[in-house]
């Protein structure tokens, strides 16, 4: 993160000078950002990097507990420098959130250098690897040059000079949320991997007493635990890929001067960092219990999986925060849908609602549902703008507003998430790469599409029920189809998450290796335990036996 900082925010030269010495591993960095006491509210931060004109420096100052650096990777006890983040100070004026490289420790000795308090934060329930870390400042003065000034800028005298866009200083978080989101969709896949492949193996619970125990992947109640993760991951990783194209294409914008796709960029990479977090940490539990008590083992690696998600729920922004943002991004794009004025690509499918139109038909076929899916997030957008507007005209200041519209902005933010990853969905399977192709692999995407859509639909009916009009056959229909799809699917599931392409070195679990092993695995690991190495344990001699030979 801190070396793609670097090329985006600082300059050529400071590039050559920090951004390669950290790139070819000379010195450990990490990016420095949330603090104790705050973390997505960029604009709270309270770090400060005062200019002082007459030595051209910044001096960096923690000036409350709450504003110490709290949890960067790495920082607690590897990185010799960091990418700080702090509020810039000129005359004691601020000028917003800039980006600073500060040496923190002596590259000979790692000893901290004068002015700065730094160390690791404790346990946590994951990563238990990377010491992440707490740092502080007193009166650290750094050289005015240590500022990234590819867009902003302070010029020897103080004079400030405004980034082009203010986004642009957030750029780094948004490739953040890209990579994370893309991340979460292959931790989800893993966990799938895992799941499937031990129910594959796993026999119990006969379905016909004339017959030997079934594979457990035979019971529908255990498909309908595992496939439609599968399907989620198939489709989180498609939209991730469609974000890191919009990205990349953005990225090639902002070098040639253009800055009008970063707002979109940036709520969608919020939608889908929320969006592919939630379901990977959800779906990731439901993984574990359906692998019964095998899955609580540590061995089976999923427990790592499921707080490795649960981290990125949060972490590079609460998810909650980052919808109610994409909430005020779908408030702006209502107005102007309802102006008639042009939308982004993502907003565009609220431009006939916002102008009256109904939706027609339910047909049930897979467009149909995307539509119905992209009608509903629009209706839910309406929903929270008329709430919105009510407010403001009961006398509710624009913020109070927001605040207490906040449940309907994060249904809105939510839906308008999962309508863009069933249209990507979709596109994929049914657009031109479709006749590159064979058709068996063709009927599985379909297969999982199906499950997907119809399974999306059902975990969002009631939205869905509030603007369309569905029969009870309609509804019924619904469930036979998910049904249906179990059913296609069960012949390809071991194949599909074999396509996910893991090295057992990846997955790192008893359960879900590739030579399907299990019982084997988990029985050789067991005999490996420290407490199997001697017969007799000494605390049965030190305290056991000594409890059963007393009188109490």
């Amino acid at each position: 993160m801190m070396v793609d900082a670097i090329k985006m925010q600082g300059t050529d030269e400071q590039w050559e000078r920090f951004g390669k010495r950290v790139e070819n591993f000379e010195i450990t960095g990490t990016y420095a950002q949330t603090e104790l006491g705050h973390g997505t509210f960029l604009r709270g931060l309270e770090t400060r990097a005062d200019y002082d004109r007459t030595t051209q420096e910044f001096v960096l100052n923690t000036p409350s507990l709450s504003a110490y650096k709290w949890w960067p990777g790495g920082l607690g006890h590897s990185c010799n420098y960091c990418l700080l983040v702090a509020q810039l100070y000129i005359d004691n004026e601020p000028m917003g959130v800039q980006m600073f490289f500060v040496q923190l420790r002596d590259e000979e000795t790692h000893m901290p250098l004068p002015g700065i308090d730094i160390g690791e934060i404790g346990h946590k329930m994951g990563f238990y690897g990377t010491n992440n870390g707490f740092l502080g400042f007193k009166n650290v003065r750094i050289p005015r040059t240590n500022m990234m000034m590819r867009n902003a800028k302070v010029q020897s005298d103080g004079t400030f000079v405004k980034s082009p866009a203010s986004v642009l200083t957030y750029f780094t978080m948004v490739m953040m949320r890209c990579m994370i989101a893309a991340d979460n969709a292959l931790l989800l896949a893993s966990a799938a991997t895992i799941a499937t492949r031990y129910s594959a193996v796993r026999r119990q619970s006969p379905i016909n007493p004339n017959e030997p125990e079934p594979q457990i992947i035979d019971h529908v109640t255990q498909q309908m635990k595992l496939f439609p993760e599968i399907a989620t991951a198939v489709a989180h990783q498609l939209a991730t890929n469609s974000l890191w194209s919009m990205y990349y294409e953005t990225y090639g914008d902002i070098e040639r001067g253009s800055y009008t796709r970063l707002p979109e960029l940036h709520n969608l990479a919020c939608s889908l960092k929320a969006l592919c977090t939630a379901d990977a940490n959800a779906g990731a539990e439901r993984l574990r219990l359906a692998c019964g008590g095998h899955g609580y083992l540590t061995s089976s690696n999923l427990h790592i999986i499921v707080a490795s998600a649960a981290a990125a729920c949060t972490y590079e922004g609460e998810n909650t925060v980052l919808l109610l943002q994409v909430g005020r991004f779908l408030m702006k794009s209502w107005r102007a849908a309802s102006e008639g004025k042009p939308l982004t690509p993502t907003a565009r499918y609220l431009a006939a609602p916002a102008q009256g139109k109904g939706f027609g038909k339910w047909t049930g076929d897979l467009a149909n549902i995307v539509s119905a899916i992209q009608y509903a997030a629009a209706n839910k957008v309406r929903l929270a703008f008329e709430s919105m507007a009510q407010r403001l005209k009961q006398g509710q200041t624009q913020e109070e507003a927001a605040n207490n519209t906040g449940l309907e902005l994060t249904q809105a933010a939510e839906l308008h998430g999962r309508s863009f990853i069933a249209a990507t969905f979709l596109a994929h399977v049914t657009g031109p790469a479709a006749a590159e192709r064979s058709a068996a692999f063709n009927r599985v995407l379909q297969n999982l599409l199906e499950l997907y859509l119809v399974h999306t639909a059902q975990r969002h009916l009631s939205a869905i029920l509030q603007c369309i009009n569905l029969s009870d056959s309609d509804l019924r229909t619904l469930q036979t189809r998910i049904e249906t799809a179990l059913r296609k699917l069960r012949p390809d599931a071991v194949s599909i998450v074999d396509g996910f392409d893991f090295h057992d070195r990846t997955l790192s679990s008893t359960l879900g290796s590739y030579a399907g092993n299990v019982y084997e695995s988990l029985f050789a690991l067991a005999k490996q335990s420290p407490l199997n190495q001697q017969p007799v344990p000494k605390s049965f001699q030190t305290i056991l036996k000594p409890f059963l030979k007393s009188n109490l």
